[in-house]
């Protein structure tokens, strides 16, 4: 029986704009499957944007199916008013999650730019760039949200994937993973 590819749905979380990314994991290997910024800016009432963010992460999830969904958590500014809309969008987006029974993981900012690019202070540009690199993208997003939430999918892919995440499915140290994943063994000729 053919298993099914692991798909990640990720969120940047936002009232304004919402970056989305859906990856899959062919054998091992991150794959972009879809991405996009969901664009709220022309309602007015805080409301219609929440409701509209629930459908949009509803629909995306009846159509790709993912296995797990990863979000970015929100950092701490300033503006109190700006931490509470993003504090609701993120609530709603996660909510949406759960109505599918999907397991839910956030992550940090400096967290995700540490993963994608080994710099928890790398710019936007860096790590999309990065990304382009390890998912061969040719074409330039048209917001920064979009590629922000491809970076949140590729940093939970990372943490999912590593041998960290899996000593948690029992397996003890570097042998114990080669013996179990002889397909990742490289040699040299």
């Amino acid at each position: 029986m053919e298993r099914k590819s692991p798909v990640i749905l990720a969120i940047d979380p936002g009232t304004i704009k919402m970056g989305y990314a859906i990856i899959s994991s062919i054998a091992g290997k991150p794959a972009l499957i879809s991405m996009g910024t969901l664009l709220l800016s022309s309602h007015k009432d805080i409301y219609l944007r929440l409701e509209k963010i629930h459908s949009t992460v509803c629909e995306l999830i009846k159509i790709h199916t993912p296995s797990s969904f990863a979000i970015e958590a929100p950092f701490f500014g300033k503006n109190v008013q700006s931490m509470l809309k993003l504090g609701r969008a993120q609530g709603v987006a996660i909510a949406a999650a759960m109505q599918f029974s999907l397991s839910v993981t956030e992550y940090s900012p400096k967290k995700i730019k540490q993963s994608v690019t080994g710099n928890g202070n790398a710019s936007k540009e860096q790590v999309w760039k990065m990304l382009q690199q390890t998912l061969n993208i040719q074409e330039n997003p048209k917001y920064f949200d979009a590629s922000d939430a491809l970076a949140v999918a590729l940093c939970h892919h990372y943490q999912t994937t590593s041998l960290l995440a899996n000593t948690a499915k029992g397996l003890k140290n570097w042998n114990d993973f080669l013996s179990k994943n002889p397909e990742r063994i490289i040699t040299k000729k």
